[in-house]
């Protein structure tokens, strides 16, 4: 039933890759525009990704990424602080902004015919930023409280980005995307003035279109209001490859908690570092196996099954732009400690090494992506978003179209393959949350979305 599930899913997923082309384009200062049309509906998306992220800095200006992109709705040369948020939704629009560890976007979704409002504000503050010390006073201090709100005065969050820390020594992964909260302190107005001349020019930017749209009218208003933007030269970031791991890693963090938690992550590579293109796809289908719904490994053994979990979970990234982490993680049951829940992860990654997963496993989650990939498509903004991220990050927009085949062709063999190598002691990191008892009437606040991409 799932593989004749699978194979209509597949044929759906054509069906709407067919109907919705994509174009792509060059402009002169060497911006690249990629356009997909999609006629359901007269709305379009326009997004502008410029490559750089929290990746691209170092110690001591970490956050400028983060920072830079809350300055970009703070006023330009021809609009005052404010108003391009104002013209945005004075044209029916709606519009925001993130930033992740590899890319800065911004987007608007409009009726069809708007689309030369978002061109021509998308292209005055690509260049013409106006950078005030009043406005960036006020900005830093939202992104202070922000960091509190989202990291510090949440255990779980904190103990991640202490265990990002831990887990790699000089790949720019390690640190957190809004920033440690010194590098903050002492940022200034000049660090932000020369990030944003270095990085934000039209060579260094995808302009992203998709919707009810002409492409060839859509290159023209490019050309209109991009092509005149004076290009930067633009110096890549050094690789900053981190060193191969001799042994396992652990830390302890102590905070004001209610339940305790662990995570723990692997090296693994990425499609774009990955010296075996099928790994990361063979890496993805593990993922899956583990952490796919209530019939997923994860959630029927240690949760439902042995108990020794209340939750329990696993993520992996195929297209971040560096090596990163396959990630377990999860809070132990209230009778359980935190070494049976340790060890009980462990030996799910022991029984993906020694058996082959099953055939029910796969088909399970193979149809699982393609229906993701099918709901996915009929999403104008998550078109744009695939094609946004993969451009971003260096890869070709077209992966996306290739990427059910892929998953599809992922065997058994495969999924032990990967399991073997890279779930491996010598690899891991592990963190472990230790609650420490709460203030009197003190609990963390809420969680909010956004948790590796951070929105404005």
């Amino acid at each position: 039933m799932r593989l004749a599930l699978s194979a209509m899913l597949l044929a759906c997923s054509h069906t709407l890759l067919a109907a919705g082309a994509v174009h792509e384009y060059q402009l002169a200062n060497g911006l690249k525009l990629v356009v997909k049309e999609d006629h359901r509906a007269p709305v379009v998306v326009s997004q502008v990704w410029y490559k750089v992220g929290a990746s691209y800095e170092h110690d001591g200006i970490t956050g400028l990424s983060h920072m830079l992109e809350h300055m970009m709705f703070q006023g330009t040369k021809n609009h005052a602080p404010g108003e391009f948020s104002r013209i945005v939704a004075e044209n029916g629009g709606e519009e925001n902004a993130f930033t992740s560890q590899d890319y800065t976007a911004y987007y608007q979704r409009l009726e069809k015919d708007r689309l030369p409002v978002s061109f021509e504000l998308e292209a005055d503050r690509m260049r013409n930023l106006l950078l005030q010390q009043k406005e960036y006073d006020k900005e830093l201090k939202v992104v202070m409280e922000e960091r509190r709100l989202r990291t510090e005065d949440q255990p779980t969050s904190l103990t991640y980005e202490q265990f990002a820390a831990a887990a790699f020594t000089t790949s720019s992964y390690r640190n957190p995307t809004i920033g440690w909260m010194d590098d903050l302190e002492n940022m200034r107005l000049e660090d932000l003035q020369g990030w944003y001349e270095r990085w934000y020019a039209p060579n260094n930017a995808v302009v992203v279109v998709v919707g009810d749209v002409v492409p060839e009218e859509v290159l023209k208003l490019a050309k209109k209001y991009f092509e005149p933007l004076k290009p930067e030269t633009i110096v890549p970031p050094k690789p900053r490859i981190e060193p191969e791991q001799q042994g396992p890693r652990r830390i302890m963090v102590e905070v004001p908690a209610e339940v305790p938690y662990l995570v723990m992550g692997y090296k693994v590579p990425a499609l774009k570092t990955a010296a075996e293109d099928w790994e990361p796809y063979a890496l993805e289908v593990l993922s899956g196996i583990l952490d796919g719904g209530d019939s997923a490994r994860l959630t029927r053994n240690l949760v439902r099954g042995a108990q020794v979990a209340a939750s329990a979970g696993a993520g992996y990234s195929l297209y971040d732009r560096q090596a990163g982490l396959f990630l377990l993680d999860g809070t132990p049951a209230n009778s359980t400690s935190m070494e049976a829940l340790e060890a009980a992860l462990h030996a799910q990654a022991k029984q993906l090494q020694e058996a082959p997963v099953t055939d029910e496993e796969l088909a399970r989650v193979k149809a699982q992506v393609v229906a993701s990939d099918v709901y996915e498509k009929d999403s104008i903004m998550n078109q744009a978003m695939q094609i946004g991220q993969l451009e971003s990050v260096g890869l070709d927009w077209s992966l996306m179209d290739a990427y059910v085949a892929r998953i599809n062709a992922v065997t058994a063999a495969q999924v032990q393959a990967v399991a073997r190598k890279y779930l491996v002691e010598e690899r891991q990191t592990l963190a472990v949350l230790k609650p420490l008892p709460m203030d009197t009437g003190r609990k963390p606040r809420p969680s909010l979305p956004g948790d590796e991409n951070h929105v404005r």
